[in-house]
């Protein structure tokens, strides 16, 4: 019996490391002990008491080009509630935070692990390639890819909650792309309430207070090229002291933010600045993420409940 119950041990473990080759369009799905996976958000997390009450599956297929490994983390106490998405394999407060909304609110977290790839785990983009270049995870809704957002948005049901993408990032923005705040030190991207162009409006806090004394934790509130952006989904925001980015799609650039309002799906992206993956950094990480949930969730879906 304990040689048996060695063996199944080491099958899980396995499991939960393997990447083996799949036919395109094939999907394998397998339950997983979190105790057991071998993966960085995982390892910051081997309390049996953190994952009572929440199934851990790893989903892996192939696409076109590209092998992908994801986490759908379900709560089975209360299955019914928002989508958390974690895109990026390298913002671990995203996955902190959202640890803490699903236990909070319910719902399931769908993390992407970029550690399919040999010696790529926590890293952004997804290497596990046959040519070409990496993927971001975050550009590849594509209509011709459309097996990706299906196996994402698998159980989610809109009348159970919106879609809520969680981000850390590099801090302050590119200047040279920026219309505004040009003499500001020189960054990274455009994810800051200081930064604006043709697509993207800053609406910022007035009283800057938690979690927006920091520039660059904002939601972005996304809507279509023609459309009213007081009709988006959650611009109530802006009338409640967030940092708000008011986002344009005219094109889509292959984001979920873009998918979903293309889509017609309620769908929010809440940012913060990537200050390090010491714990007390990923605790202010988690924090402010967090802040910005409880508050977003009180003011626009008003059926998403926290969890008894």
């Amino acid at each position: 019996m304990i040689r048996r119950a060695l063996l199944a041990a080491l099958c899980l473990s396995l499991s939960a490391a393997a990447s083996p080759d799949m036919a395109p369009g094939a999907t394998r799905i397998t339950r997983v002990d979190p105790l057991r996976i071998d993966d960085d958000d995982f390892a910051r997390h081997r309390d049996p008491a953190e994952w009572r009450g929440l199934k851990v599956e790893k989903i892996e297929f192939r696409e076109e080009r590209a092998k992908w490994r994801l986490w759908r983390i379900t709560s089975q106490t209360k299955p019914r509630g928002p989508l958390w998405f974690v895109p990026h394999d390298n913002e671990n407060g995203g996955f902190e935070a959202a640890l803490v909304s699903i236990r909070n609110y319910g719902g399931t977290i769908v993390a992407v692990d970029a550690g399919i790839a040999p010696d790529h785990d926590g890293q952004r983009f997804n290497y596990a390639v046959d040519y070409g270049k990496p993927v971001d995870p975050n550009r590849n809704f594509d209509s011709a890819l459309p097996g990706y957002a299906r196996r994402i948005l698998q159980t989610h049901r809109p009348s159970d909650g919106p879609i809520i993408a969680l981000h850390s990032n590099q801090k302050g923005f590119d200047t040279r792309e920026s219309r505004c705040n040009k003499s500001d030190p020189p960054g990274n991207g455009i994810i800051s309430i200081r930064y604006c162009d043709d697509f993207y409006t800053p609406h910022p806090s007035q009283t800057r207070s938690f979690p927006f004394d920091d520039d660059d934790t904002v939601a972005f509130v996304t809507h279509p090229t023609g459309r009213d952006p007081a009709r988006s989904f959650c611009w109530k925001l802006t009338q409640n002291d967030f940092n708000v980015v008011q986002e344009r799609v005219v094109v889509t650039d292959g984001s979920a933010s873009n998918y979903a309002v293309l889509h017609g799906l309620d769908y929010l992206n809440f940012e913060t600045l990537d200050s390090g993956n010491e714990p007390a950094a990923l605790a202010d990480q988690r924090d402010r993420l967090v802040a910005m949930i409880d508050r977003a969730l009180a003011l626009c879906a008003p059926q998403v409940t926290r969890a008894r």
